[in-house]
C-alpha cells in the first residue's frame, strides 16, 4: 500500500508540474519555498547575478590578451578605470566599470566537454552519476531566500539554468524565456478576468485547492505532496502580488533601455537589476553563441562582444548607482576558455587548462587581478592557480555566506557548499 501511495505522490506531483492546472505558469514548479539563512542577510537582500556565456568564451580575446604573440589574435588591450588593468578594446563600457570588478586570470578546471564543463561551472563539482549536485543559484536560493518573498528566489533568463540537484524542486530556477515580456501565465486566464468578482472566483478556487491539498498532505503523502502545496502557494501569491509587475520593462526610461542594449541579453540584464532590487536572490542570464571553432574574430567583433559589453557595463553601472552593488555579487563565466593557438579555421577550440572569469560586488574587492598566464597564454604562470571550488568559495564569501557551511546530499552525507578556499586577494 505504501508503495502505491509513493507512486501516486509522484504521478500527482509530476502531472501538475507538466502544466495541466489552469493556474500553472511556465516554470512554476521552480518557485521557491525556501528557508532563510540569517535575518541580516535577508534584510540586506543579498543577491547573485550570473552572466552565463554559453559555449565557452575565448577569454584570451577578452580579459587576458596577448598582443604581439602568435596566439594574440586581432584585438588589442585597452586601459580601464582600474589602474594597471587592461581588457579588450571592444569592451569599453565594461572598462569604465572595471574599478568595481576583478579578473581571475589563473582559473584551471580541466573539463573541456560542454556538458561536463557546464555542470562543473554551475556546481563546482565534477559530474557524478550517483550524486546530482545543486547549481550555485539553487544553493544561494536555499541559503538566502525568505519564505515571505512572493517572487521566485532563483530566476533564469533566456534559457533554463542548471537545476537544484539533491536540494529538490523547490530550489530550481523559474525560467523567463523572453525578458521583454512578462511570463506567459503570470495572470489568471482571460476567461476569469481581473475585476473584483472574477478575482473572487480565483480565491474560491484557491480555497478549494488548499482544502484538497491539505487533506492529501495530511495523509502522510511525503515530500512530493508537501512540495506541491508549497509551489502552488507561491504561484497564487505571485498572481495576487504587485511584485508580478517587476517583469514589465515598459516602465523603464528609453535611454536606460538603450544603454543596456535593445536585445534579449541587454533586456535580460535590465530585468536582472529589477529582480534583485525586488529581493530575488539569484538571477542567471544566458548569452549563447560562444562556441567559436571558426571565424572567432568576426563573430566577436560583430555581435558577441558589443552585446556583452553594453549589457554587462550598464548592469554594473546601474547597480552601483542605485546602491545595490554592495549586496549583489556578479560573475561572468562559461563552460571553459578557448585555445590560445588559433586553428586552421581561424577559430579557437576548447581549453580548460588556464582561462579567466570576471566577478565583483558584495564584499569582494574591485580593481584586482588574481594570477597570470604565461607569454602566449598556454599555461598558468607561477603558483597562483584557482580551482572552481576556490572561485565558488570566493563568490559565497562575497555574499556573506560561509563556504564551509554544509548541506546534505541525496545519500545523507554532509558536504560544504564549496570545496575550496576564498581567493584572499578578492575578499
Amino acid at each position: 500500500m505504501n508503495g502505491d501511495y509513493a507512486v501516486s505522490d509522484r504521478r500527482h506531483f509530476l502531472k501538475h508540474l507538466a502544466g495541466l492546472s489552469a493556474l500553472a505558469f511556465p516554470g512554476m514548479h521552480f518557485l521557491q519555498a525556501l528557508r532563510a539563512s540569517g535575518p541580516e542577510l535577508q534584510k540586506n537582500k543579498k543577491s547573485l547575478i550570473v552572466l552565463w556565456l554559453s559555449g565557452g568564451p575565448p577569454t584570451i580575446d577578452m580579459w587576458d590578451l596577448k598582443p604581439g604573440e602568435p596566439t594574440g589574435g586581432e584585438f588589442r588591450p585597452a586601459p580601464t578605470s582600474a589602474s594597471g588593468i587592461q581588457i579588450c578594446q571592444l569592451l569599453p563600457s565594461v572598462a569604465r566599470q572595471m574599478k568595481h570588478l576583478s579578473i581571475v586570470r589563473a582559473l584551471r578546471t580541466n573539463e573541456g566537454d560542454h556538458m561536463r564543463g557546464r555542470v562543473l561551472m554551475h556546481t563546482s563539482r565534477v559530474p557524478n552519476p550517483i550524486v546530482n549536485y545543486p547549481s550555485i543559484g539553487s544553493v544561494v536560493s536555499h541559503e538566502l531566500t525568505p519564505r515571505s518573498l512572493a517572487l521566485p528566489g532563483f530566476i533564469s533568463i533566456g534559457r533554463p539554468a542548471d537545476g537544484p540537484g539533491f536540494l529538490g524542486m523547490n530550489y530550481a530556477p523559474f525560467t523567463v524565456q523572453n525578458p521583454g515580456q512578462p511570463p506567459a501565465n503570470l495572470r489568471p486566464p482571460d476567461m476569469i478576468g481581473r475585476d473584483a468578482e472574477q478575482m473572487e472566483r480565483v480565491a474560491r478556487r484557491r480555497r478549494l485547492f488548499v482544502s484538497v491539498e491539505d487533506r492529501f498532505t495530511a495523509d502522510r503523502r511525503g515530500e512530493a505532496a508537501k512540495s506541491h502545496s508549497e509551489i502552488y502557494d507561491k504561484a497564487y501569491r505571485l498572481i495576487a502580488s504587485p511584485l508580478g509587475k517587476v517583469f514589465n520593462l515598459g516602465t523603464e526610461r528609453k535611454s536606460l533601455v538603450d544603454e543596456y542594449g535593445a536585445n534579449s541579453f541587454g533586456q535580460g540584464c535590465l530585468l536582472a537589476r529589477r529582480l534583485v532590487e525586488a529581493g530575488v536572490t539569484c538571477v542567471e542570464i544566458d548569452l549563447g553563441g560562444w562556441d567559436l571553432h571558426a571565424r572567432v574574430f568576426p563573430a566577436l567583433k560583430g555581435q558577441r562582444l558589443p552585446t556583452l559589453d553594453k549589457g554587462m557595463g550598464a548592469l554594473v553601472r546601474d547597480l552601483v548607482d542605485r546602491g545595490l552593488w554592495k549586496n549583489t555579487v556578479l560573475v561572468c563565466m562559461g563552460e571553459f576558455g578557448r585555445t590560445p593557438r588559433i586553428n586552421q579555421n581561424a577559430g579557437r577550440d576548447h581549453w580548460a587548462r588556464c582561462w579567466s572569469v570576471v566577478l565583483g560586488g558584495g564584499a569582494l574587492k574591485g580593481g584586482q587581478v588574481f594570477g597570470a598566464t604565461d607569454k602566449q597564454g598556454l599555461d598558468i604562470k607561477g603558483e597562483e592557480a584557482a580551482s572552481v571550488g576556490d572561485l565558488f568559495a570566493t563568490i559565497y564569501k562575497g555574499l556573506g555566506l560561509d563556504p564551509t557551511q554544509q548541506i546534505r546530499d541525496n545519500l545523507g552525507r554532509p558536504l560544504p557548499i564549496a570545496e575550496g578556499k576564498p581567493i584572499k586577494l578578492l575578499v
